[in-house]
């Protein structure tokens, strides 16, 4: 199966948001003709403050219903191309609290995925700015899989690679690939995104996909960076590929000979399950 990763440099205009991710993924899949492709963490608004965060936000329908404007872009880019749509995540309209939500649509345009980030970026940054998303948003609870292309894929966002634990249930589940859309900082991206991506495919053995926004946006009038560099790492820990700066996507072909291999000769998940240490 083919994957293509989706860089974008969304500001806080929905529409334009929008528009930029059906120019790209069109572009993508003319180019490179993806099975699945995935956007970036919250794709429909990046700044602009909390009004702008409420804005966009979209309350997501039954499975079936009608939703909002990025809701069925998402789905009528799936049954447009025939192929599976990660919609990375959006802001999802919960009544009291917002939720970082990533929705996946099937080639027929069916909602197959919903999940909710689970781990909230709550942290000061390297240069002293301060991040608290649990003021806004409500965290999920629950570990989400779906299949494509006779694989399983899991579902993680951003600051959730941080946690070894959760890509270790994931795999547990099923799990042969994990999906991490982002917005990394700038500041901890150019030290930990690459690491923490290899990292979690090795210990996983999975292949890890990660589409993340690049470049600047305006927070409440102060100028914040993302890092971009989306990536897809191979089960051994190999970059397959890699984002250029600035907008674009990357591809690579997930081969599952590759998945057994790694599997079979280091069969880390058995030797786990044989040897638990009590702490």
């Amino acid at each position: 199966m083919r994957i293509s990763v989706i860089q974008m440099n969304q500001g806080s205009d929905k529409a334009a948001n929008l528009a930029a991710a059906e120019r790209l993924i069109d572009a993508a899949i003319a180019a490179d003709r993806p099975g699945l492709v995935s956007l970036p963490e919250t794709w429909t608004n990046l700044g602009g403050g909390r009004d702008s965060r409420r804005a966009a936000a979209e309350v997501l329908p039954a499975p079936g219903g009608s939703g909002g404007p990025a809701y069925e872009l998402l789905r009528g880019l799936a049954r447009r191309h025939g192929i599976h749509v990660h919609g990375g995540s959006l802001i999802e309209d919960g009544g009291e609290k917002l939720f970082n939500t990533t929705l996946v649509f099937d080639p027929s345009g069916a909602e197959i995925a919903r999940y909710r980030k689970i781990h909230l970026f709550d942290i000061t940054g390297p240069d002293g700015t301060g991040y608290r998303e649990s003021a806004l948003y409500g965290a999920g609870d629950a570990l989400v899989l779906f299949e494509a292309g006779g694989l399983r894929f899991g579902c993680t966002i951003c600051y959730d690679v941080r946690f070894p634990e959760h890509y270790l249930a994931l795999r547990r589940a099923g799990a042969d690939a994990i999906l991490v859309p982002s917005n990394f900082t700038l500041q901890t991206g150019k030290d930990h995104w690459e690491v923490l991506l290899r990292a979690r495919a090795i210990e996983s053995q999975c292949w890890i996909i990660a589409a993340a926004s690049h470049g600047q946006y305006e927070e409440r009038d102060a100028q914040r960076s993302v890092y971009g560099h989306s990536l897809i790492v191979d089960p051994w820990g190999h970059v397959l590929a890699k984002a250029s700066d600035g907008t674009g996507w990357a591809s690579a072909r997930l081969d599952p000979a590759v998945l057994a291999r790694v599997r079979r000769d280091m069969p880390v998940l058995e030797h786990r399950a044989a040897r638990r240490i009590a702490l």
